[in-house]
């Protein structure tokens, strides 16, 4: 919802809770974009299978609430609540498992437009 106070734009959101995670699979939601840039909030729940990614720009995430493994260049991460990673341009990466209700922001930074979300 976009506002303006001032002649400032301002926009407000509210994050999605965990709780809102669907049961598998993974939920993105946008919730901000520029160019070069666009924010999202993704909720993960069980997952049937390895989420795959190779992305042409940077990515920051942070795990907001809940775990997950990760397979970054053949090496696994594990995250937890409020750890967070950054990956480069290229850096082949999938998300090997999560514990349900999982919810993380994520940062993408670079040519994004058009790019399907995870």
């Amino acid at each position: 919802m976009s506002q303006y106070v001032d002649n400032v734009s301002v926009t407000r959101g509210k994050l999605q809770p965990p709780s809102a995670a669907p049961l598998s699979g993974e939920h993105v939601e946008v919730l901000a974009s520029g160019a070069g840039w666009r924010i999202e909030q993704i909720l993960t729940g069980r997952l049937l299978a390895p989420v795959e990614d190779l992305l042409d720009h940077e990515e920051w995430v942070v795990v907001l609430a809940g775990a997950a493994t990760l397979d970054i260049a053949g090496a696994i991460e594990s995250l937890e609540t409020g750890e967070w990673l950054r990956l480069g341009p290229g850096v082949p990466h999938r998300v090997v498992s999560t514990e349900p209700g999982t919810s993380w922001l994520a940062v993408h930074l670079g040519p994004t437009d058009g790019e399907p979300a995870h």
